[in-house]
């Protein structure tokens, strides 16, 4: 083979060695991002052809702490009255206590909320044994609490001027609110959707 004018033998093999060096050391630097790079692709190329991979999740836990006992828009609205005041301990229901002699709950947590003008909220979420239930209901009923079974769950309430008490019993668990001057909407069924279900 002829050779080119004007080229170098022993310049053309030190800069190609030189250039196969540097090729060589960005391979090197390049190969722990090929495993990235293929899931990417695939991960691309499954997601074109709609098939979505759903991640099985847990279901909900029961509230047990004052925070998830509440949706957003209700910890909103209450966190936000005037003067709210929130104490979270682990105290019975003190609006029953015929109905918590009788039942011997375990209590998981007690929230109250005092606001402006001598208004509060108190909830308590315990835990009671099946014969406990039925005696909590059972005494409610002989109070005066206007007491109904719907799907699994028993209501019970009784008004007396601005106070309300509201007591829900679904399985192993005991919701008991005392709402004194301050209603918010949908109060007892949102806590005992959160105590029961989590959600």
């Amino acid at each position: 083979m002829a050779r080119i004018g004007g080229r170098s033998l022993w310049l053309a093999w030190p800069a190609g060695l030189l250039c196969a060096a540097a090729v060589t050391a960005l391979a090197v630097i390049a190969a722990p991002g090929v495993p990235m790079a293929v899931g990417f692709v695939g991960d691309t190329l499954r997601a074109a052809t709609g098939r979505h991979v759903v991640a099985e999740t847990a279901p909900p836990a029961p509230a047990s702490d004052c925070r998830h006992l509440y949706s957003q828009p209700l910890w909103s609205s209450l966190v936000w009255s005037p003067q709210a005041l929130l104490s979270q301990r682990h105290t019975p229901p003190a609006s029953t206590p015929e109905a918590v002699a009788a039942a011997a709950p375990a209590v998981v947590v007690t929230c109250h909320w005092r606001g402006e003008a001598g208004r509060s909220i108190e909830t308590t979420v315990s835990t009671v044994s099946p014969d406990g239930a039925a005696a909590v209901a059972a005494t409610l009923t002989a109070q005066g609490f206007a007491c109904s079974t719907a799907t699994d769950t028993t209501h019970c309430e009784r008004a007396a001027g601005d106070l309300l008490e509201i007591h829900d019993l679904r399985a192993d668990r005991w919701v008991s609110s005392t709402l004194s001057g301050w209603m918010p909407d949908d109060y007892a069924a949102i806590v005992a959707s959160h105590a029961f279900f989590g959600e």
